[in-house]
């Protein structure tokens, strides 16, 4: 959804305004990223206890370190492959935490709705880990895997949007439906770029020049 151009612009915007100051401060991307995981714990914390509205803006708040750890490790020259792995595995628990905390708040509200609240939170865990595995696993095979709909920054702004504007149920079945259509667009994705490369090692067979005068029925 997002453009690449829009989200090239965010993280020149992180390195200019907030990278610089973190950098004076001694704070290494990896602090940030686990403030992050800490603050998104508080967040499913709030959640949990079915305060939907604040945690949707609590989301916003701990959703911008996914920026600043990349942008702090970009403008002081502190990114390794150990950082964008640690980066990875940290996103994933703190998706995973913010499912828990609505989890927990389906379980106590019990209410009519719960059981289908609760199957399509599960269908988004589901979802969101399986596109965030996909691009993993195809970039282990030397693809590029950033397509599909849903990536990770637009699905954590589904979610602000529905536990602000008290659309939480209608935002969980836009993500249980479109992060799994999102998996299979990669997968998708991966299968015809794999077909594409072998299709360009095929060597090129000559045909010989009457091939050419053969009518085609």
């Amino acid at each position: 959804m997002y453009s690449s151009d829009f989200k090239r612009s965010m993280r020149r915007l992180m390195e200019r305004l907030v990278a610089p100051i973190l950098g004076r401060l001694g704070i290494t991307p990896n602090m940030v990223t686990l403030v992050g995981l800490l603050l998104t714990v508080g967040v499913a914390a709030v959640l949990a206890t079915g305060n939907l509205f604040l945690g949707g803006w609590l989301l916003i708040a701990a959703g911008l370190f996914d920026l600043f750890d990349g942008a702090l490790a970009r403008a002081t020259n502190q990114s390794s492959r150990f950082g964008a792995f640690f980066d990875s595995i940290i996103d994933r628990y703190s998706e995973a935490v913010i499912f828990l905390g609505l989890l927990i708040h389906y379980q106590r509200a019990d209410g009519p709705q719960t059981l289908t609240a609760i199957s399509l939170v599960y269908c988004a865990i589901i979802g969101s880990v399986m596109v965030s595995y996909a691009r993993a696993r195809a970039e282990g095979l030397d693809f590029e895997c950033e397509t599909g709909w849903l990536g990770r920054p637009e699905r954590i702004t589904i979610l602000c949007i529905g536990l602000i504007l008290n659309w939480l149920i209608v935002a969980l079945w836009v993500l249980a439906i479109f992060t799994n259509i999102t998996a299979v667009q990669r997968i998708f994705h991966v299968w015809k770029a794999e077909r594409t490369a072998k299709a360009a090692e095929q060597p090129k067979v000559r045909k010989p020049l009457w091939d050419f005068l053969r009518i085609e029925k």
